[in-house]
């Protein structure tokens, strides 16, 4: 099966050049930010840097999992030096000419030294080869425009092809409005290429990371084999203050949280950040139809 190539239909950029080299993950700014002092948002607890990274960046008193990086996750998560990332330098254009737009990207791009809000690409974790894509919060809210519903889609579609699962962390605020319909359209492409993985008998796997709303939510993110959260991920379509000011009703504390969602049978299971790995592994060995570790 041939990956297509739609180009003329989706505002997206490819470099169709041997895309530069990425520093190593913990060479970038990124690596600086996370010497620094944090103060966790529940427990008001002050952490070091190197003590929170240790911790995966999570705090040792009340185990609120703080946001992280698509680079740090999968340090974190797959064997030493085997991930390659794939469908590097594709990029959004200005389809509908939004003011403003392109200069906001490349500001994006110099902020998080990621050409996305989304990272693919195929690695494996306790020697189980998988599809990775890892969305990026930081890189204008996560939001999904016609290069990540691109990326996303290829890297479902390289799943198919290579006869692999697919493992995707969401972390996103919904469609992105500067591509107006364009990324609308987002939904209906990487809801296709789910539909196709499924075709081929391999697995999709999602883990929901804070937050998971609008767009991404109503698409793909909802359609995994396999649904885990991150412990006190935010997780719906619209959030919950857009929600309150609709019905003028006060939610409950804890409404779309990950606990929550568990509770009404939304999500499969919660799994805190140090068991991420084990879990998935497991997922991968159990949804193997040779039932072998490939």
């Amino acid at each position: 099966m041939k990956i297509s190539r739609i180009a003329r239909y989706f505002p997206f950029r490819s470099r169709g050049k041997k895309p530069r080299r990425k520093p190593a993950p913990f060479l970038t700014k990124e690596r600086v930010i996370a010497k620094k002092r944090h103060q966790c948002p529940f427990c008001h607890r002050h952490i070091e840097g190197g003590e929170l990274e240790k911790n995966l960046f999570v705090c040792p008193d009340c185990s609120h999992h703080f946001r992280i990086t698509p680079r740090e996750r999968i340090l974190f998560l797959v064997d030493a030096d085997s991930f390659q990332e794939t469908e590097e330098g594709i990029t959004s254009l200005n389809p509908i000419g939004f003011p403003g737009y392109d200069d906001k990207i490349r500001r994006m791009v110099n902020i998080t030294g990621l050409d996305e809000a989304v990272i693919t690409g195929i690695g494996s974790i306790d020697g189980n080869r998988t599809v990775l894509a890892v969305m990026s919060f930081k890189f204008m809210g996560g939001s999904m425009g016609s290069a990540v519903g691109e990326k996303i889609a290829r890297a479902i579609l390289n799943g198919v092809e290579q006869r692999l699962p697919v493992i995707i962390f969401s972390s996103s605020g919904g469609a992105r409005m500067q591509e107006g319909i364009l990324s609308l359209m987002q939904m209906a492409k990487t809801s296709h290429a789910a539909a196709r993985l499924e075709e081929a008998g391999r697995p999709l796997f999602i883990v929901l990371t804070d937050p998971t709303t609008g767009g991404v939510t109503a698409s793909f993110a909802m359609l995994g084999d396999v649904t885990l959260a991150e412990p006190g991920a935010l997780v719906g379509f619209a959030g919950p203050r857009v929600i309150e000011g609709t019905i003028k009703e006060k939610l409950p504390e804890s409404f779309q949280r990950s606990e929550f969602l568990m509770e009404k049978g939304f999500i499969d299971l919660i799994v805190e950040r140090k068991d991420l790995r084990t879990t998935l592994s497991y997922l991968i060995e159990t949804h193997s139809p040779e039932g072998v570790i490939q």
